[in-house]
Formats: C-alpha cells, sequence, structure tokens
C-alpha cells in the first residue's frame, strides 16, 4: 500500500511539473535527491558502525546484561501477561535497551523477534495482543540517550554542534514514552472490560 502512495506522490509531481511547464525543475530535483540520500547513508554508516562497535564494546563488558538486569522488573510490569522466562522478555529488553541507546537499526530485529515470540503467546491470532500493543507503543516512543541517527545526519550537514539535541531528545523521547504507557494503560483497562471476541 505504501509503494502505491508513494508511486501516485511522484506522478502527480511530474504531472503537476508538466502542467506548469516545470518538469526540468523535478528533473533536477529528483536527482539532487538522489545524490543527497547516497551522501546522508554514507554519513550514517559511519557513525552506526562507531555506534555498533560501541555496542559491541558495551555488550562484551557486560553492561548491556546489567542494563536489562534494570530494564527486567519496568519489563515485568508493562508485560504481566508473558510469563518471566519467556524468551520473549529477552528479546523485549534487548529492544529496548538498543533503542534507549539510540540504535534504531540494531532494535528492529530484535523488535521483530519479540513480536513473533509474542504472536506464539496469542490466543486470537488475527488481533494482536495487548502486549503485542504495548511492545509497538514502546518501540515507536522509546526513550533515547543518544540520538545516533540524528547526530549523524546532523555532523553530515555540517553542524557546528550535532549532539546539542541529545537533552531536548530525551526531554521529548521521556514525554513520548510516559505518553504512550499512559495510553496503552488505558486502553488495557478498556480490553479487559470489553474484550474483543473471535469471529
Amino acid at each position: 500500500m505504501v509503494n502505491w502512495i508513494w508511486l501516485f506522490f511522484i506522478v502527480a509531481g511530474f504531472a503537476v511539473a508538466a502542467i506548469q511547464g516545470n518538469v526540468e525543475v523535478a528533473t533536477q530535483a529528483v536527482f539532487e535527491g538522489a545524490k543527497s540520500g547516497v551522501t546522508v547513508c554514507f554519513g550514517l554508516i559511519s557513525i552506526l558502525v562507531f555506534w555498533l562497535g560501541i555496542m559491541r564494546i558495551a555488550e562484551d563488558a557486560g553492561i548491556l546484561r546489567k542494563l536489562s538486569a534494570w530494564l527486567r522488573p519496568v519489563v515485568q510490569f508493562l508485560f504481566p501477561s508473558v510469563p518471566s522466562n519467556h524468551p520473549a522478555i529477552g528479546y523485549i529488553m534487548s529492544n529496548m535497551s538498543a533503542n534507549i541507546l539510540g540504535l534504531g537499526n540494531a532494535a528492529t530485529p530484535m523488535g521483530i523477534k519479540a513480536m513473533q515470540e509474542l504472536q506464539r503467546l496469542n490466543g486470537n491470532k488475527e488481533i494482536a495482543s495487548p502486549a503485542m500493543c504495548t511492545l509497538l507503543a514502546l518501540n515507536t516512543s522509546s526513550v533515547t540517550l543518544i540520538p545516533t541517527t540524528l547526530i549523524a545526519i546532523r555532523m553530515n550537514y555540517n553542524s557546528l554542534n550535532p549532539a546539542e539535541i541529545v537533552g531536548t531528545t530525551l526531554l521529548a523521547t521521556l514525554v513520548s514514552t510516559a505518553a504512550a504507557i499512559m495510553i496503552d494503560r488505558w486502553y488495557r483497562k478498556r480490553h479487559e472490560l470489553n474484550p474483543i471476541k473471535k469471529g
């Protein structure tokens, strides 16, 4: 569906440019956008490689295990329906740890694995379980200590102080995570009062 939406935007853009007689401007914008995309990607590669290396060092040093241990009580509170020894808990903690460190690319595979494990626990395979909805909400709004991707983009565009957004990003993600948890709790209560029945 998303592919069709983007195709519509591209075709509509060229159609409007043709009607206004500005096809060369649209063509130039396409090539400039492609060039800019490649430049940003190369900039992101360097910073992501650096932070993935830091994360590997943190993993070998046991820092990620410590962070996961601190997160365990929080995870068990947020996911009361998931057994404490279930593999989903480990994947959820890894996903949250990576998101907190601003490593969205590293968090995604763990999030997918967590969803797969939560689906195994799901009694109704056609509807997302409350635990799955909680994970999606947290993954989308996650608290971020170091926004590595944004820092990389700012570095790529020659920002004088690319890391100055750390404080505001932390505040914004704290607010978004708190809001996500409150809304999730509200919907859980509503689900408990009016459970969705299959069929």
